[in-house]
Parts: structure tokens; sequence; C-alpha cells
């Protein structure tokens, strides 16, 4: 707009006038010796190119915020996982019945240490990961030390895999009709501390992850 008189846009006052305009502005342009040519935008470019700015910003917030939400578990920052998943040793007859389930069982025999806090939010990880196909259990050595002892483990935390639990023979003896027996196979844990660890030992052992398609 130019002395009250818009020669560009949708609201020309006069057309012949605003295209000599426009001519005589091109013609300084061309001869003019400055090394920043006259730049001239129509009220149209400029609403496109707020809206395009606008699109920028908009863009590069999500991308920020889908940054900062991944990146800060990283630095120990607890994620959201929802209700826990890791089951609680109560009982050696529990502990059975769920066996009996037929799903795998991840038990981790613990003491209390400086380790076991990350070793309690690496189960919580895996459990919501692997459920409901494996299950993830935590067994606290000092309340419940029989079960622990007979595990032939002296050196804490570690962890076992049950899996593949199948019926017994009596081997010939005289049983109990109302007692079920029950052979189960039991792997030691040695791979890395996490969810991804965990997959990749249950991937070597041949472990069923998630339900058959």
């Amino acid at each position: 707009m130019v002395t009250g008189r818009r020669y560009y846009g949708d609201q020309v006052h006069n057309k012949e006038e605003a295209n000599l305009f426009k001519k005589l502005v091109t013609d300084i342009n061309d001869n003019s010796d400055s090394n920043i040519p006259l730049q001239i935008s129509e009220s149209k470019s400029e609403e496109a190119a707020n809206q395009l700015q606008m699109g920028d910003s908009t863009f590069l917030d999500r991308m920020l915020l889908q940054l900062r939400s991944t990146c800060k578990y990283y630095s120990g920052y607890p994620k959201d996982l929802g209700p826990s998943r890791v089951l609680h040793f109560t009982s050696e007859r529990e502990f059975v019945q769920l066996l009996h389930q037929g799903y795998p069982v991840v038990v981790a025999f613990t003491i209390r240490s400086n380790y076991t806090q990350h070793l309690d939010r690496m189960l919580e990880e895996a459990a919501a990961e692997f459920y409901p196909n494996i299950k993830f259990m935590r067994v606290e050595c000092p309340k419940y030390p029989g079960f622990c002892i007979t595990r032939q483990k002296n050196e804490y935390p570690f962890i076992e895999i049950f899996h593949s639990p199948q019926h017994a023979g009596n081997e010939g003896k005289v049983q109990d009709p109302n007692i079920t027996r029950y052979s189960v196979k039991v792997v030691p844990y040695n791979y890395d501390m996490s969810p991804y660890g965990f997959r990749e030992f249950f991937k070597r052992q041949g472990v069923r992850t998630s339900d058959p398609k």
C-alpha cells in the first residue's frame, strides 16, 4: 500500500494505475545497483507464509514433546507402566498353582541392596512388556529363606526361568492319589537385565512370548 492506495492483492483501487506502479517498481529494481533487490509480496503470499510458519512451529512442538517423552526414560525417569505386573511370592503352594497355569515364570530371588532397586525397575518393565504370556515373580529371600536355599545359590540377586511343566511319573513309589507330581524345566538367567535381554533369552530358549497367530 502506497499513500493510501493498494496496488497488490484482492483490494486494488485502480487496476490501470496498479499496473503502471508495478512496472515502475520493476524498472527501479532492474536498474538499481543495490545488492539487495526490492522484494514485493502480496497479501495472499504473506498469509500463506504465516500459515507455513505456524505449521512448522506446531510440527516442531510435537517433535520436541515426543523427544522429551522418550528420552527422559534413559536418564532414570520412571515409565508409566500402569498397574504392576510383578507377582510377589507368598507360598510354595501358590507358586505351584502358578506353574500349573502353563505360563513360563521368571523368578527373581532377591535381598535388599542398591542393585535390587535397578532389578525391580527392570522387572517391572519386562513384566509389562511380556504380559500376559510370561509371568514375573519376585521372592524376598529373607522372608522365605527355605524356598531360596533350595535353589543352591549363595550370590544374590539371581534369576531363574521355570517353564514347560509336565506330569512326572511316580517312579515305582506308592504315592498319595490326591497328589499330582510335576516336573518343570529350570534355566538360570545370565543375560542383560533388561526387557531386551529377556527377549533375546526367550528367543534362544524357544520360550513363546506371544499368542500363536
